[in-house]
């Protein structure tokens, strides 16, 4: 069990927009900011239950800035990946039905990310993504025409987040919690401690949440 070691917590990719008429994302940068505000506070208010030291990830500049950035998408791509091909059974790859049949998960980002700003002093690095796309009035009234019209499912919203462990010498995914229907408004403080409450559930180690431990 995960215990009395270092985590790197990495600056979280976040993505806040709407979602078009036609379905295309469109950043907004109010929102993203407010997110990334709100869910630096629920961070920093559930460091405590995860049981081991969490220490920020040191302010990046230039090359290094980058490359941060740079393993966030990636993180971010290897999650998707992960979802796709491993968790969902219809378009699991061979290799990885064998992997689950034999209990194995067996994914990495690669070893560079040892490079990471803050990565020596460390032994793990949590690595957090969010992309929510808030469905615009064009596209709620969409999906209620292709209800009535045609009965055409149209989904309005995208709200997508990942979790990672990541061995910071290796680079291999330790653990990983992911969710393509997530709930809570992370433009909004009780919304995104709910966000990140779903996010590490099941954190390797970590105490139970009081908010969504079973009662005595």
């Amino acid at each position: 069990m995960l215990r009395g070691k270092t985590i790197l917590l990495l600056r979280p990719t976040i993505r806040v927009g709407a979602q078009s008429t036609g379905g295309m994302f469109e950043a907004n940068g109010t929102w993203t900011e407010e997110a990334r505000r709100n869910i630096a506070v629920a961070l920093a208010n559930v460091q405590e239950r995860l049981d081991n030291r969490v220490v920020a990830a040191p302010e990046a500049y230039g090359d290094a800035n980058r490359l941060a950035e740079e393993y966030g998408s990636l993180f971010a791509a290897v999650s998707a990946s992960v979802v796709n091909y491993q968790f969902f059974k219809g378009n699991r790859l061979p290799t990885k039905k064998r992997d689950n049949k034999a209990d194995v998960f067996d994914w990495s980002v690669g070893p560079g990310v040892a490079d990471l700003p803050g990565a020596r002093d460390a032994d793990f690095a949590l690595f957090i993504y969010d992309y929510d796309a808030y469905g615009s009035t064009g596209r709620k009234l969409l999906q209620v025409v292709a209800m009535l019209g045609p009965r055409i499912a149209i989904s309005s919203g995208v709200h997508t987040g990942y979790a990672g462990l990541v061995d910071l010498k290796t680079g291999d995914l330790l653990w990983l919690n992911a969710d393509t229907h997530m709930g809570g408004d992370v433009r909004t403080p009780d919304g995104a401690e709910k966000r990140v409450r779903e996010l590490l559930q099941g954190f390797p180690g970590s105490k139970p949440d009081p908010d969504t431990a079973p009662a005595r």
